[in-house]
């Protein structure tokens, strides 16, 4: 019987208290003054901000005014989530100071970094939940980040981002970030939205969600989408496409409450991938796939056999993610509350990879004498200037499951608060890949193969510093982990209050493997069994200044450990962090400040990046400073988010890298959205915008390519009429920035970048009833 299946034997009870963040309002009765309107107004984002309440973070979800934590945590409203209008779910990490996302990837393939923890590619130190439940066992896969499995969308009531922090000791033990979305819940009143969105990009969109009564304390939500557009990138097809249906079901008891929830989704987008940098074509919309390479042929397995697959699958999720809250208050002190969630679709990727760089038609037939000229596939002559570059269809088929339960028992007696808990999480993978199959391409937009006969290594010839390779998979693996943790909350004086948590975790992987030449050859190449354990633990002092102004400082020793790619890479280390935190905490009637410092150490890690490429160990150490804050005046607000962090290696196999910058995050990033809400007549309009600036960054780890700083400009408006109809618009990328979020990470020295998505506008009208 496999991890998994074992897993859902264990699939009971499950438990979170969920709290909606409140929604900053601006509103205002057209009958009363302007200065009783901001009165008004500013009294009530202050009333909702003081009792904003966090479960994540918390032994067992729990929940605790974000005023009280003693950690650093980021909200977002749904207000401010639809403001921000994120085209991934990636993306919701740019409202995230300490977090480095290249979303640049389209709607999944995001690549995520925390803190200066090493990384270089798809998100090694970040956790995705639902209603407090983990939607994986484990962090990341390669071609699975969590953000690729999750898809926003009205059914969010709020979402909340611990970085560091406890995260060492509840829930999964996941020492970066986790980032937990609050479904919508159901009143004692009907309420619902539908809402129709265009786009510069031709996309069309319908979404909508209800919620209400279902009578004798039991409430319901539905809601989703459907979604269609040829993405901002054109790839001459309607190249992502998406559908999506969440319900959550609440019963409200007497001493507690029951949610069940499921959320299905299909949802893919197009990959997008580096691009040549230097041939012309225009970075905000370039895509090299088009309808003439869209179908790729390839072989998989040693018999021979091909087969034919449909490159505008793209990447993304197809399956359901599901799960159970209870939360109960059993008296006299004691409370019990369980979360369990459960996982199971497809993973997949397909993806047109460059290899190399691009070549002139007079390089090449200057280095393949046999050929005195060249056209394409369908016949069109190529001029000696035309660029010719090396792309490969890639696919990767990736069927996963998994089911997570962490079930806590807490007693509260006076000046303490104890809390024992088990988590449980199994999961599993099983792999198809056929990377590499690089084949010649036209470099223009939707650019066509080149005629027959022309061969990757012809390119090579030619200087292009392409590797020409094949790599194929079939794999299998199943994991399990338990854990059981201990927290003890002791309030010392009124304003004094110590917060300490233990883990003892262990782990087992049952992985087996057939890696063949550019396919999976039918023989075994590895079949392992590896278990391990490890101690986390976490203790923060939290100091009340006052009502207003809060400080804690708190330390952090946890672990990632290994998953199904270390194994295959070789790899069974276990990566331990340790972490120093210290903050101020300030909220006024006004404004809003929290300010956290941090240092963390890393004692290995093993980066193999492109997924194919040897391994490179190394350790790190990284400090910085964290800015999250906010001020408002009647109808004005300010957001301001700002990272200032310094992350260097300090041990390496390759000794030459010690002292560099860790790949890929900029030592300075900032977002600053203002907004400005009035009421015209009985018509509430609303402006707003973000200016996005990021510093520089190294491609890679020997810090030769280097990737510049860029400002990114973002516009929008929002129209609410009394009846509940809405008008809204929001322009992305203002300015048309062209900021590379990576170079070339399989061949560092190709002139290959991937930028950011180009200028984009997005309209919708909807109805709130």
């Amino acid at each position: 019987m496999t991890a998994t299946r074992k897993c859902r034997l264990m699939f009971g009870a499950s438990a979170a208290v969920l709290a909606m963040i409140a929604v900053p309002a601006y509103a205002q009765d057209t009958g009363s003054t302007d200065k009783d309107k901001a009165t008004t107004n500013q009294a009530s984002q202050a009333d909702q901000s003081d009792n904003e309440i966090v479960v994540i973070g918390t032994p067992g979800g729990s929940g605790i005014r974000k005023q009280e934590a003693s950690y650093a945590i980021t909200t977002i409203s749904q207000a401010d989530l639809n403001q921000a209008a994120p085209k991934s779910t990636a993306e919701v990490f740019d409202l995230v100071p300490g977090v480095w996302t290249e979303s640049s990837g389209g709607v999944s393939g995001a690549n995520i970094d925390v803190r200066g923890l090493p990384g270089g590619g798809d998100a090694p130190w970040v956790t995705f939940q639902v209603n407090g439940s983990p939607i994986y066992g484990t962090e990341s896969l390669s071609f699975m980040e969590q953000s690729s499995i999750f898809r926003v969308d009205e059914t969010i009531a709020s979402t909340e981002a611990a970085h560091g922090g406890p995260n060492a000791v509840f829930s999964n033990g996941e020492v970066g970030v986790t980032m937990n979305f609050n479904l919508k819940k159901g009143g004692d009143e009907t309420k619902g939205l539908v809402k129709l969105s265009t786009s510069s990009y031709h996309l069309g969109r319908i979404d909508a969600v209800i919620s209400g009564p279902l009578g004798n304390d039991l409430y319901y939500m539905i809601g989703g989408y459907v979604s269609r557009s040829p993405g901002i990138r054109d790839a001459q097809f309607d190249s992502e496409r998406g559908q999506q249906i969440t319900a959550q079901l609440t019963k409200k008891l007497d001493n507690g409450e029951i949610n069940l929830w499921t959320r299905w989704t299909d949802d893919h987008g197009q990959w997008y991938l580096p691009m040549a940098l230097n041939t012309g074509n225009d970075l905000g919309t370039f895509s090299q796939l088009g309808n003439a390479t869209r179908f790729v042929t390839l072989q998989v397995d040693a018999q021979g056999d091909s087969q034919t697959y449909d490159l505008a699958n793209g990447r993304g999720w197809k399956g359901s993610v599901s799960g159970l809250n209870l939360n109960f208050d059993l008296g006299g002190g004691w409370g019990v509350r369980d979360n369990a969630s459960f996982t199971d679709g497809d993973a997949d990727t397909y993806g047109f990879v460059p290899d190399g760089a691009p070549v002139t038609v007079a390089d090449f037939l200057a280095a393949n004498p046999t050929y005195t000229s060249l056209s394409t596939a369908g016949g069109t002559a190529l001029a000696s200037g035309d660029w010719i570059q090396n792309y490969g269809g890639w696919v990767v088929q990736k069927k996963i499951q998994s089911l997570t339960n962490d079930l806590s028992l807490d007693y509260q007696s006076g000046i303490n608060t104890l809390t024992v808990g088990y988590y449980h999480a199994g999961w599993s993978s099983n792999d198809f890949w056929s990377l590499g199959n690089f084949a010649p391409v036209q470099n223009v937009q939707n650019g066509d193969h080149l005629e027959a006969g022309v061969t990757c290594e012809m390119l090579q010839n030619a200087g292009s510093g392409s590797g020409c390779w094949h790599y194929g998979i079939r794999s299998a693996g199943d994991a399990r982990a338990d854990a059981v943790y201990l927290a003890d909350s002791i309030q010392a004086t009124d304003a004094l209050r110590f917060d300490l948590g233990v883990r003892q975790q262990w782990l087992s992987i049952d992985y087996v493997l057939d890696s063949g030449p550019g396919y999976p050859d039918g023989t075994t190449d590895l079949n392992t069994h590896v278990t391990g354990s490890k101690f986390s633990y976490t203790g923060a002092i939290n100091y009340d200044v006052s009502n207003d102004l809060g400080l804690f400082v708190r330390y952090s020793k946890g672990y990632r450990m290994p998953n199904f790619d270390d194994l295959r890479s070789g790899n069974q280390n276990v990566y331990g962090v340790s972490q120093v935190e210290g903050g101020v905490k300030f909220r006024g009637y006004n404004a809003a400040l929290y300010l956290t410092g941090f240092y963390n150490r890393n004692n290995s890690f093993e980066a193999t990046v492109g997924s194919v490429l040897p391994a490179t160990a190394f350790k790190t150490r990284a400090y910085g400073v964290e800015l999250d804050g906010n001020v408002h005046y009647g109808g004005f607000k300010l957001d301001a988010i700002m990272t200032l962090q310094d992350a260097k290696v300090t041990d390496s196999s390759t000794p030459s890298q010690v002292g560099n910058a860790v790949l890929r995050q900029p030592n300075f990033q900032a977002r600053l959205s203002p907004s400005y809400s009035v009421d015209l007549g009985s018509v509430n309009f609303t402006l707003y915008g973000a200016v996005s600036m990021v510093g520089k960054r190294w491609a890679d780890l020997d810090n030769t390519v280097r990737l510049d700083g860029y400002t990114k400009v973002d516009l929008g408006m929002k129209a609410d009429l009394p009846s509940g109809l809405f008008a809204q618009v929001s322009v992305d990328n203002l300015n048309d920035s062209h900021g590379l979020t990576e170079g070339d990470p399989r061949n560092p020295t190709a002139p290959n970048g991937r930028p950011i998505l180009g200028r984009s506008a997005i309209f919708s009208i909807g109805y709130n009833f």
